[in-house]
């Protein structure tokens, strides 16, 4: 049944079908005529896919990233980057890194980060003379830092998929990202420096100040929502409506970029983005159900673990093969497909189930930026106007950066689970 269904959902997919609409076919055409279940079963597991008080903080933090987009928190955010590192060799290079940074930890979506601080980011250094497929490239590979840094989407979908701890998932992918981050502003300066481009703006501490305190209310945004999950005031989803009511609040009697009325505009903008999501959930869940009894799971541990007793070279392994699916697959569709089917077989081999969320979710992210399914690399495009397979080129040396990185998580696993054991002591022992 496995392989029927994987040979037709990659059929239909060929065919151009939707990735949702290919999935729940598949699923549910192996379901009536290779298996005894019946078919409401199919319509019930669908139904538990989405009563889950976790997944409805992916519509709020979507929704979340919008409001800042449209709300000028984007604009503060930009201007308090500038102010702090835009004196460095390379200033608006590392600007653009930061930036992203910052908004990844508010915003959750690499799709929201370039179509709103990167577009911003973009025209500012094409002004000061960065060749553009330079800047646009910069500012693509740092939109996926939002996948990353928390509150990313991807990592809340992995970690409930997985039955791990999102509050833990999402401190798990703050350092890896800090990391790529600083990774991508050192190569920014050499890269600065080689070429002599790179205006830097003079360094003014009372400058510094001001942009801080006018982004202040922005800055708290990560704050709330971060601060309450990891005290245990309140859990991811409630700090999810949370953020989103303060966004709300901010936007429109701080910062009076927006109105009311501009509300519903926005809410109906993002209902599209949602259902693309909820829908792709919907549809793995009865595929997950015929994988189970068809007993993948455990075929493929066991395959994986007859590879190697290596956890080292398990995850190379595992870390190519991610690479390509997320380079032909929807990074959330393939969350919904693998993390059930993976997850058993490399804890089998010693991987803890928090250290491979965090590592799935980055490495499927490489697929936001590359083609031919990249969402985040059409975005660009259009953003842009730049030729597409320019923008590829420009992208592969932050391609390789954030390869080079992956393997350094491999080899030291204690980046992503050290700061965890920090704040929730219980697990370490």
């Amino acid at each position: 049944m496995s392989i029927a269904i994987m040979l037709l959902f990659l059929l239909l997919m060929f065919l151009g079908v939707p990735i949702a609409v290919a999935l729940g076919a598949s699923s549910i055409g192996v379901m009536a005529t290779m298996s005894n279940l019946p078919l409401n079963m199919a319509a019930q597991s669908m139904f538990t896919a989405m009563n889950s008080f976790i997944m409805v903080a992916v519509p709020l933090f979507i929704l979340c990233g919008s409001l800042m987009d449209e709300g000028g928190i984007a604009d503060r955010i930009y201007e308090l980057a500038e102010a702090l590192v835009g004196w460095i060799y390379g200033g608006l290079g590392h600007v653009s890194v930061v930036v992203n940074m910052i908004f990844a930890g508010m915003s959750g979506s690499s799709v929201a980060a370039i179509a709103s601080i990167g577009k911003m980011s973009i025209n500012a250094l094409e002004k000061k003379n960065y060749p553009k497929d330079y800047a646009t490239a910069i500012n693509l590979a740092g939109s996926m830092l939002a996948s990353v840094i928390p509150p990313s989407v991807l990592m809340i979908n992995a970690a409930a998929i997985g039955g791990v701890s999102i509050g833990q998932a999402l401190l798990a992918g703050f350092i890896p990202g800090i990391i790529i981050g600083i990774i991508f502003m050192i190569y920014n300066y050499y890269y600065c420096k080689k070429h002599g481009i790179g205006d830097r703006v003079k360094f003014q501490p009372k400058k510094l100040g001001t942009a801080f305190v006018r982004a202040i209310p922005a800055l708290l945004t990560p704050v709330i929502l971060l601060g309450g999950v990891y005290t245990g005031i309140y859990t991811p989803t409630e700090g999810a409506a949370i953020a989103v009511v303060y966004t709300i609040l901010v936007s429109i009697y701080l910062y009076k970029n927006l109105t009311w009325k501009d509300i519903p505009r926005i809410i109906a903008k993002n209902a599209r983005s949602t259902g693309v999501i909820l829908f792709v959930a919907i549809a793995a869940k009865p595929a997950s159900l015929l994988f189970e009894i068809d007993g993948l799971p455990m075929t493929v541990a066991n395959l994986i673990a007859g590879i190697s007793s290596s956890r080292i070279i398990i995850l190379l392994v595992l870390y190519a093969f991610l690479i390509l699916v997320g380079m032909f697959m929807d990074a959330t569709a393939a969350i919904f497909i693998l993390v059930p089917i993976l997850l058993p077989a490399v804890t089998k081999v010693g991987v803890s189930p928090l250290f491979f969320v965090v590592f799935l979710v980055i490495t499927l992210s490489f697929g936001l930026i590359t083609p031919p399914v990249g969402v985040c690399l059409y975005a660009a495009e259009s953003v842009t106007k730049l030729p597409i397979e320019k923008i590829i080129k420009a992208s592969i040396p932050w391609i390789l950066l954030i390869a080079a990185s992956l393997l350094i998580f491999i080899l030291l696993p204690q980046i992503i689970e050290a700061p965890v054991s920090w704040v929730f002591p219980e697990i370490a022992g």
